[in-house]
């Protein structure tokens, strides 16, 4: 944000050198003719008006987050404080502040002359453009900013993007996780936190580097400590390179949505179980997620080339466990859903989907989750009649073939 902000302040600047430059060349009664002279009083009213409007922008922003905590997850505040349309807008109003200063301090020193003020008054004008394009962004942006269906959504584009990504490369880039040679020397991690990203370009080139081969053991999404290893190292002088790989870690607080596809999915699980919770009483957001949660379990049914080229080979890296997936997703909606018929129904609805969506791993994880939910739902329900559709439901998952619907 200070990047976009600094440079109005340096167009401000560059105008009034612009305007020395220019000013023998520009008409004596030009000013006149297009009132050039009011510059002073619009920078005046910008100034005024931008240091408000920021103030007002900031409140909101703070109220967005605030929402977003409360109403969805304190995980997913994270999404909307990165949104670009927000840090746009703030950089705008606050640049076009910092130039009106810096034009009024111009104009006081004489930089500009009479002349040169028309070179101000034009690029303030198109400086006004701007600011009323920003402004109609700005207010169309508000109506939806930290509200529960924009935030899902921002959270499952962002789970989105890292399933694609690792589904594409399962192992990272590097080949799959083998048996670790006993000569392997163990790498431990510098602090207790989660890993967020591993740079495994960076681990390549020290494994070619000294001819030998790294195991991975901890991903982007694990919970390491100092005293258990979070790679292995063999063939490689660990005395120079120990230090070299522990750095390719980046281990921080709290979990990343980039590499780690997980995080995505539980958050949305979050989601799901919040609104659930009777403080909030919302199973429409859950029914909500659980169609989202459809569409990112099926971008790990689409096909993937077997004999796509390695390019990190002597990194070993373990691949995600769908059954996993599967459990960061629907087993806290089927827990926190177990008394809620409609609830109950969308999922097992969903679970058959994704029975038919991939191959058997996604028929056995479906199945399972199936019998669970219906599990749950038969300690909570008490009319007979949902126990009955739930149990209809749950045998047409058990019943569902391999391969696209017919």
């Amino acid at each position: 944000m200070w990047f976009r902000a600094s440079l109005f302040s340096i167009l401000a600047v560059g105008t009034a050198l612009v305007a020395i430059v220019l000013g023998p060349y520009i008409p004596s009664d030009l000013p006149t003719k297009i009132g050039a002279d009011a510059v002073d009083n619009i920078l005046g009213i910008i100034a005024s008006s931008m240091l408000a409007v920021t103030t007002f922008s900031l409140s909101t922003m703070v109220s967005a987050y605030s929402a977003a905590t409360s109403n969805v997850t304190p995980r997913a505040t994270r999404l909307v404080m990165e949104d670009s349309t927000t840090q746009n807008v703030l950089a705008t109003f606050i640049g076009s502040f910092l130039y009106s200063l810096v034009g009024i301090i111009a104009l006081s020193t004489g930089a500009y002359g009479s002349t040169g003020r028309v070179v101000l008054f034009l690029v303030t004008a198109g400086v006004i453009v701007l600011i009323v394009v920003t402004l109609l962004r700005w207010i169309d942006h508000l109506s939806r900013l930290g509200r529960v269906t924009e935030t899902t959504e921002r959270v499952e584009k962002a789970a989105s993007e890292a399933m694609r990504m690792r589904c594409k490369r399962p192992h990272m880039g590097g080949r799959a996780m083998t048996a670790i040679p006993k000569a392997a020397r163990p790498i431990y991690a510098s602090r207790i936190g989660y890993v967020q990203h591993l740079d495994i370009g960076q681990l390549s080139h020290i494994a070619e580097e000294g001819e030998g081969v790294i195991f991975v053991r901890s991903t982007p999404g694990a919970f390491v400590v100092p005293t258990d290893p979070i790679a292995w190292a063999n063939g490689l002088d660990l005395d120079e390179q120990e230090s070299e790989i522990r750095a390719c870690f980046t281990i921080d607080d709290i979990r990343s949505f980039d590499q780690d596809p997980r995080f995505g999915t539980s958050v949305l699980a979050e989601i799901a179980s919040r609104a659930l919770s009777p403080g909030i009483n919302d199973p429409g957001t859950a029914i909500d997620v659980i169609g989202r949660a459809v569409r990112i379990l099926a971008i790990w049914a689409e096909p993937v080339d077997p004999e796509q080229d390695i390019p990190f080979p002597r990194v070993h890296v373990s691949a995600i466990d769908l059954g996993e997936i599967f459990d960061d997703l629907f087993t806290p909606i089927a827990r926190d859903g177990a008394g809620i018929v409609e609830v109950g129904i969308r999922l097992q609805k969903a679970l058959k989907a994704l029975s038919r969506l991939g191959p058997s791993n996604f028929t056995e994880n479906a199945v399972r989750h199936s019998r669970l939910a219906l599990e749950r739902a038969e300690a909570s329900l008490t009319l007979q009649q949902d126990i009955d559709v739930l149990r209809r439901l749950s045998e047409d998952v058990e019943c569902t073939q391999v391969g696209p619907a017919t």
